[in-house]
């Protein structure tokens, strides 16, 4: 309304979102700075009286801004249908997560039949589980069941339909691969690989990225892509995935044959590791390399190991250390992450560590020593992460002896590999706090300058 005369419409504008409605106003209101800064505190005020509530789950950035997560996004954009804001990447992490949940009985598998809206799959799935608390695992986010219900709740991804759904696991054989397709609505289909979810048999797997060529959940996603790719015939894909599905989405992009490639829109790479250096030369890598977006957190462990020819995008995180691979904890404003120059100084240092030691060990030297390493945690009796955290107590006796049985050359690339691990986590958590007590401090200055000035 016009301030001189409040009958009089002065323009309109269409407000599809509280947060379009602050940028809006930031714009109209750039010469008046204290207008503006009246805005960014109302804007603060709402983020953190629904975090108060455990509703949000807020970060600082360097800045001092209030920033968010994939939760609230969901909260504050997920009114925005793709019709009026496009896919982004933001939007590739929350359906790399939904990944993890278990939909089975409740998405069909590949041709097996129609495709179920995803607010009906959430339904199924939280009837499944009868409002019991959902455990995903011990490194797997407890918040994915939350967001699968925040999805479900928003036009942007409720209408969205699943299908596709595979969950295949061999502890025999080492053996875990997992994915889901999801129709955009855009004319776009979504491929998500799982990652590392609990089972031992999948974190084998992933340590035999190191010494093999092709793992069996990479064929699998290979297999997959293709089976997908004829069940929506010219139609523009995009795949992604985090952790381990991060890297089973790049290796299907790059390995799937040449007519599905060209279809391919887009690949991202969630904090995923990397490949052998001979992969990277391929033609059909390169043809490929220019879709492919990588994203790392500033501390990033994961997705830096092994070899990326792509550029990649590193991003803010609330966490410290190795639980920034931890997607509910980077830092998201908008539609997009929030952006730093560079990973930290004890991430190069670390993946220069960690790389120097995998390439001090030969082909046959890393695969001994993965079967080595497993050797041991399997002599527990677990199958899972949560089981060894379960039982930590009575796992310890069978676990020693098995490390004791090991050749003194295995468990000293062992004990090294666990050192190198302990280490460089402890010196990235003490290094983030060091950052985040360096910038508090230059905050309270600045805040005491400006008392300063307004009393002078």
């Amino acid at each position: 309304m016009c301030a001189g005369n409040p009958r009089r419409v002065s323009c309109a504008i269409k407000i599809l979102s509280f947060q379009n409605f602050y940028e809006i106003l930031k714009t109209c209101s750039a010469g008046r700075k204290d207008f503006f800064d009246m805005l960014s505190e109302v804007y603060k005020y709402h983020l953190v009286s629904r975090s108060a509530s455990g509703y949000n789950t807020l970060i600082k950035t360097k800045r001092g801004t209030v920033m968010a997560n994939i939760l609230d996004y969901l909260d504050w954009r997920g009114d925005l249908t793709l019709a009026q804001d496009p896919f982004n990447e933001v939007d590739n992490l929350i359906l790399a997560e939904l990944s993890f949940v278990d939909f089975g009985g409740i998405v069909p598998g590949p041709g097996g039949g129609r495709a179920v809206p995803l607010w009906k799959a959430a339904e199924a799935y939280f009837a499944k589980t009868e409002g019991r608390p959902i455990d995903m695992g011990v490194l797997v986010p407890n918040q994915i069941p939350e967001l699968l219900r925040r999805a479900a709740a928003s036009p942007r991804f409720r209408d969205m339909k699943l299908n596709g759904f595979v969950d295949h696991l061999d502890t025999v054989k080492a053996e875990q691969f997992a994915a889901l397709a999801a129709e955009c609505g855009d004319g776009t289909v979504y491929l998500s690989f799982r990652g590392t979810d609990d089972t031992l048999a999948g974190w084998k797997e992933d340590f035999y990225l190191s010494c093999m060529r092709e793992v069996p959940a990479q064929k699998m996603a290979v297999a997959y892509t293709e089976a997908m790719a004829h069940q929506y015939p010219r139609i523009k894909l995009r795949l992604g995935g985090h952790s381990k599905g991060g890297n089973l989405a790049v290796w299907a992009g790059v390995f799937c044959p040449a007519a599905v490639q060209r279809r391919i829109a887009a690949v991202w790479s969630n904090d995923g590791p990397g490949f052998h250096e001979d992969i990277l030369s391929l033609p059909r890598h390169i043809r490929l390399a220019e879709r492919i977006h990588t994203i790392v957190p500033k501390s990033s462990v994961v997705g830096m190991l092994l070899e990326h020819e792509e550029d990649y995008t590193v991003v803010d995180s609330s966490q410290q250390g190795l639980m920034q691979h931890d997607g509910f904890s980077w830092a998201v404003l908008g539609n997009r992450f929030v952006r730093l120059h560079s990973v930290t100084r004890q991430a190069r240092l670390t993946d220069q560590e960690l790389r120097g030691w995998v390439q001090g060990l030969t082909i046959e030297q890393r695969e001994k020593f993965v079967d080595s390493a497993f050797q041991v945690l399997e002599a527990s009796g677990a199958q899972t992460l949560t089981d060894l955290k379960a039982d930590s107590f009575k796992a310890v006796r069978p676990m020693v002896r098995a490390l004791k049985d090991l050749d003194k050359e295995t468990r000293e690339a062992l004990l090294k590999f666990m050192s190198i691990l302990f280490m460089s986590n402890l010196r990235m958590t003490l290094e983030g706090i060091q950052e985040e007590t360096e910038k508090s401090l230059l905050r309270n200055g600045k805040k005491a300058e400006r008392s300063a000035g307004k009393k002078g």
